[in-house]
């Protein structure tokens, strides 16, 4: 009798840091996650309303080391066990970035291992997947966090190809921007989901930019001044808000997010007839938003496409989806150059 043979498996450290959140995780073949620690910036960042650069690099700089060690220790594993090293490269704070990159290269050096590096936005589109076998390619891929809004068809690990970007504000940007005019705190996207709960969304008739006919892109500028403009005013960008109830703020907050809501939504769709898809994933930040992911399950449902979203645990940057995403271009036979250098875009 032939004895069976174990499938080897390719473990991958991956690492995290585009922007304000550390973070470090060990997963096996792409799917099994062994660990995902995740150490947030969001009470050093919350008295200034937004992220400070200098600041997430420096907090960078003084936790990571430990919130490698803590995914290692967590998944039970060693430098030995590591077979691939894999980092965000793009897009982020390019000194938030350097700060993994500089890191995941010394590692791969030290360690004898090779080094693959990961766009930050892809390993979003591709979070649906981590966990799901089959992957449930192909997809057409709405990505929403606090600095992009993009659709994608994903065929493939390997093929992938963007739809739509955003022109100007992204949802997650916008989130935030508005908290700001209604003074709800940082982070915005939290914060405005909590206050549209008691809210009605459809006291305030805001405006659905959904540009051309046939674009797949997007733009949430002019509803951010939109929401400007109904607090304190047409051209003014202060002195309304004392004149707001909290039912008042709750019903604005809730209409703007059943403005942003609807664009994702009838764009998403709009992506699934041009490309004749089949399904739906769901990823990023503003994904982790109660309205967005049943407002885009329930579009789903109507027309019968499968529906994906991101685990919550996956919403938010964390560094699992980038050993995921690692792990598909090392075994295609992708290989990083440690000469190269973060990049901003």
């Amino acid at each position: 009798m032939w004895a069976c043979r174990r499938r080897s498996m390719t473990t991958v450290l991956g690492i995290e840091t585009s922007c304000d959140e550390t973070a470090a995780a060990v997963v096996v073949d792409g799917r099994d996650v062994r660990s995902n620690v995740v150490a947030s910036q969001v009470d050093l960042h919350r008295k200034f309303g937004g992220v400070v650069p200098e600041i997430a690099s420096r907090a960078h700089i003084e936790c990571l080391d430990g919130v490698i060690r803590e995914a290692m220790e967590t998944a039970g594993v060693g430098s030995d066990d590591i077979d691939v090293v894999a980092v965000t490269r793009q897009p982020g704070l390019v000194g938030s970035l350097l700060i993994g990159l500089t890191t995941a290269k010394t590692l791969s050096w030290v360690w004898g291992r090779p080094l693959v590096y990961v766009d930050h936005v892809l390993a979003h589109a591709c979070s649906p997947a981590i966990g799901l076998e089959p992957p449930p390619w192909p997809a057409v891929a709405l990505i929403v966090s606090g600095g992009h809004s993009s659709l994608y068809e994903i065929r493939g690990f390997d093929a992938i190809e963007r739809l739509g970007v955003t022109t100007d504000d992204a949802a997650g940007e916008a989130f935030d921007k508005v908290a700001t005019i209604l003074n709800l705190g940082y982070p915005g996207g939290p914060e405005i989901e909590r206050a549209a709960r008691s809210g009605n969304p459809k006291a305030v008739a805001f405006p659905r930019t959904l540009l051309g006919p046939d674009s797949l892109d997007f733009s949430f500028s002019g509803l951010k001044t939109a929401v400007l403009y109904h607090v304190h005013g047409p051209g003014r960008t202060q002195g309304g808000l004392e004149r707001l109830s909290e039912q008042d703020i709750a019903d604005i907050a809730a209409s703007f997010q059943a403005a942003v809501v609807d664009v994702l939504v009838r764009k998403t769709m709009r992506a699934v007839d041009q490309r004749s898809a089949d399904a739906v994933v769901l990823g990023g930040g503003v994904a982790a938003n109660k309205a967005v992911r049943q407002a885009l399950a329930d579009a789903c449902a109507e027309r019968r496409l499968t529906f994906h979203a991101a685990p919550m645990a996956y919403c938010g940057d964390n560094a699992a989806m980038i050993a995921a995403m690692g792990y598909h271009q090392y075994a295609r036979g992708e290989r990083a150059d440690l000469a190269a250098d973060a990049q901003a875009n």
